[in-house]
Parts: structure tokens; C-alpha cells; sequence
């Protein structure tokens, strides 16, 4: 007797575009396997966004490493440590946008979405002053905090050249969220990515080729996070235009209400993110500090 293979059917789909009960296990691996692939469509690239956005900082530890150890260790203590302050508080400000514009967009109020994403825009450039000090003091805030003078006095340079990247962050989380909202994650992953490789050459030019050292990187490193920013604005008011209605006066309306969910969110985000700061601070409290930073960078 000749046997019959089993076909697998697709589930059944409801009028409200939810599935139907699975009462097989063929059902329930069909569901989950078309939610499995609908989330890595959406995920995978924004994962491989994040990786291109923290090779930006490896790579330039691992240019700047070439130029010695006090150099790698100063580069590494500015990243990690105001860079990792101001990233964890920017990013934590801009998460807000994250439900807001997926709210807006699922109940089809598009016209929202560009609101939300000027007022965001205006409230962490806002938070970028707030922050510049923490910039333009950078050195005496390392020493005050125990790091060595060598590494604390270049790391407070580094930093204070590093003080446009800041405000790139303002434009960048919340054009990112923006688009994360819409599920448009590919524009993002290509656009990390070419700035990756733009980096990667930036740093070869003004490091080994017209040997600027820690202040090369630092231009590299701001050229860098703005032609993210830039390209991202510049796909937001070419082609998208189903959401992007211009610049509009609504985007200061209500903007109390936006700073106070900022700021929660930035609370939470920032204690998770801001842990590898205080390794970097503990760590540059050792004998060898110059040595133990250096290799925590590399880590």
C-alpha cells in the first residue's frame, strides 16, 4: 500500500487577521514557524545595526591601540565612561518615541508619527546641554573619580573633540525609532553598515596616513555618527513620505508630558547600560591602570 505524505496546512486566519485555535501539533509548528520568520525579518537587521553601531567605537580602539597605551586607555576610558553615560541617558531619553510612534502607527494616525519625532528630536537636543558639561570637564571629573592623571588629561581632550557626536544621538535614536516603528529596520542596517566601512576608512586616513593620532580618531568618530544622522533624515523626507508631513509647530504641544515619559524610560535603560562604566572606573583604580584599561578594551 502506497503511503500518503503528510501535507502541511496553513493555519487558519480570522477576520480580526488573528489565528485561528492550532488542534494539531502540524498547526502549531505552522504558526510558529511564520512568527519566527516574521520576527528575525524585523529583528536581524536591527541587531546588525547594533553591531555596526558598537564596531564604530571597537574599531576605533583598535586604531587608536596602534598609537600606544596611553592613547588606547584614554580613548577607551572617554568612550566607556562619559560616552557610555551620555549613549545610556540619549538612548534612554529617545525610548519613549518607541511606544508612542508604534502606538500612533498601529492605530493608523500617521500623521503622528513626524510629531513625535520632532518633539523627540527637541527634547534631546535639549538633554545634549545638560550633558556638555559633563564633556567639557571630562578631566577633572576622571580625576575625581581616582583615574590617573596621564590617562584622565587625554581622555578629557579626546572627549571634549568628541562633543559633536553628542549631539548627533539627539537626531539619530529618535529617526531610528521612527523607522523601527514602521518596520522599515533594512534602510537601517545598510546605513550602519556603510558608515562602518566609511569609518573604518576615516580612521586609516587620519591616523596612519596623516598621523593626527587620538585627534584624528575623535574626527573620525564625529564625521562618522552625523552621516548616520544625516542619511537617515535625509530617507525619512525623500521616501516617507505616507508619515513625513514636514516640520510642524505641534511637535512643542504637550511637550511636558513627552519630557516626563522620557525621563522614565531613561531611568530604567540607564542602569542597564551604564554597569560596563563603573568596570571601566573600578578597573582604572589598579596599579598597571594604563595596562588594565587598554586590555578591558580589547575585552
Amino acid at each position: 500500500m502506497e503511503a500518503t505524505p503528510l501535507l502541511i496546512t496553513a493555519p487558519t486566519l480570522l477576520e480580526n487577521g488573528d489565528y485561528a485555535p492550532a488542534r494539531s501539533f502540524q498547526e502549531v509548528k505552522s504558526v510558529f514557524w511564520i512568527e519566527t520568520v516574521k520576527m528575525w525579518k524585523i529583528a536581524a537587521p536591527i541587531a546588525f545595526q547594533i553591531i555596526c553601531q558598537y564596531g564604530t567605537n571597537s574599531f576605533t580602539n583598535i586604531f587608536v591601540g596602534h598609537i600606544g597605551n596611553v592613547e588606547l586607555s584614554a580613548v577607551t576610558l572617554s568612550l566607556t565612561v562619559i560616552g557610555t553615560f551620555s549613549f545610556g541617558f540619549m538612548l534612554g531619553m529617545g525610548s519613549a518615541l518607541e511606544t508612542l510612534c508604534g502606538q500612533a502607527f498601529g492605530a493608523g494616525q500617521l500623521h503622528l508619527l513626524g510629531v513625535y519625532m520632532q518633539r523627540s528630536w527637541i527634547i534631546l537636543l535639549a538633554s545634549c546641554f545638560i550633558l556638555l558639561p559633563f564633556y567639557i570637564f571630562a578631566t577633572p571629573i576622571l580625576k575625581f573619580l581616582g583615574q590617573e592623571e596621564d590617562i584622565a588629561e587625554l581622555a578629557g581632550k579626546f572627549t571634549i573633540l568628541t562633543i559633536p557626536q553628542l549631539f548627533s544621538l539627539a537626531i539619530n535614536f529618535p529617526t531610528g525609532k521612527f523607522l523601527q516603528a514602521q518596520s522599515k529596520v533594512n534602510v537601517l542596517a545598510w546605513i550602519g553598515f556603510l558608515a562602518l566601512l566609511l569609518h573604518i576608512g576615516l580612521l586609516w586616513l587620519f591616523i596612519d596616513v596623516f598621523g593626527w593620532g587620538t585627534t584624528g580618531a575623535a574626527i573620525a568618530f564625529d564625521i562618522t555618527n552625523w552621516e548616520i544622522t544625516l542619511a537617515q533624515v535625509a530617507y525619512v523626507i525623500f521616501w516617507c513620505d505616507e508619515v513625513w508631513h514636514g516640520f510642524s509647530w505641534l511637535a512643542f504641544k504637550e511637550i511636558w508630558a513627552f519630557v516626563r515619559l522620557s525621563i522614565a524610560s531613561a531611568v530604567m535603560l540607564c542602569l542597564e547600560i551604564w554597569y560596563m562604566m563603573s568596570m571601566i572606573l573600578l578597573v582604572g583604580h589598579l596599579d598597571n591602570a594604563i595596562i588594565a584599561v587598554g586590555s578591558l578594551s580589547i575585552w
